[in-house]
């Protein structure tokens, strides 16, 4: 079997946390805990190796929840009619 680059394994990594997200939103109990745990494992693996730094996975997966969900926060607005009651 073939050695697989940096970039070739980030991009399987990225593969894996779209289909847990694609899983979360069906609701699929077990099949997202067995994904999430081998995303786990993977992101573990090339950690240990040196090949990736946590900051830098850590930006992958919220790139990736962002393009799947929409960004992180946003603007809120407050009627304050609602407040008063």
């Amino acid at each position: 079997m073939a050695k697989k680059t940096k970039a070739e394994m980030l991009e399987a990594l990225r593969g894996m946390i779209r289909e847990a997200l694609r899983l979360r939103g069906e609701g699929s109990g077990s099949r997202l805990s067995r994904a999430s745990g081998a995303i786990d494992g993977y992101m573990r693996a090339l950690m240990e190796s040196g090949l990736a730094e946590a900051r830098e996975l850590l930006d992958l997966v919220a790139a990736e929840r962002a393009a799947a969900d929409g960004p992180a926060t946003g603007e809120v607005t407050v009627d304050p009619a609602t407040l008063a009651a």
